[in-house]
């Protein structure tokens, strides 16, 4: 079963026990999926509704600081609870020592490719390849932190 068959699943267990709070949140994300589908004329894998349930739990964290800084906790319980909706369709995360090991290994291919040392310079390169390799398996700004870490070591 496909990670969307999966959602979907889920939004029909939400209706029939009229859990209207996850039920929105479901339809949230399947809504981003499929307009992402209609607008790249594509069906989606895995990897492609990961990529999109990370960039929706961005957005929850985001607005879960700004609407506690402003005093909103309100707002703040509702992003949190969508959060936690959300955070149910990613795989398995890294712990940061596995990601740091991953650069690591990253940053000697690579440098075995480049047949030099990889330095701060090569942050782009070394993070198109992190990115292919972690996409869905770890936070992005917790890879970003590592790979400089490794750069400047």
């Amino acid at each position: 079963m496909t990670l969307k068959d999966q959602i979907t699943d889920d939004m029909k267990t939400a209706m029939r026990a009229k859990d209207s709070e996850r039920l929105g949140t479901i339809r949230l994300l399947l809504s981003a999926v499929k307009q992402k589908e209609v607008d790249e004329r594509v069906v989606l894998d895995d990897i492609a509704v990961v990529a999109i349930v990370d960039k929706l739990i961005k957005q929850r964290k985001d607005s879960i600081t700004a609407f506690t800084q402003a005093n909103r906790m309100d707002l703040a319980d509702k992003e949190a609870a969508e959060l936690k909706v959300l955070e149910a369709y990613l795989p398995q995360r890294l712990s940061a020592d596995e990601v740091a090991a991953e650069v690591r290994a990253i940053v000697a291919e690579l440098g075995a490719e480049l047949g030099r040392a990889v330095g701060p310079g090569d942050m782009g390169k070394v993070m198109g390849a992190v990115k292919t390799r972690l996409a869905g398996k770890a936070e992005m700004g917790q890879v970003s932190a590592a790979v400089k870490a490794a750069l400047a070591g």
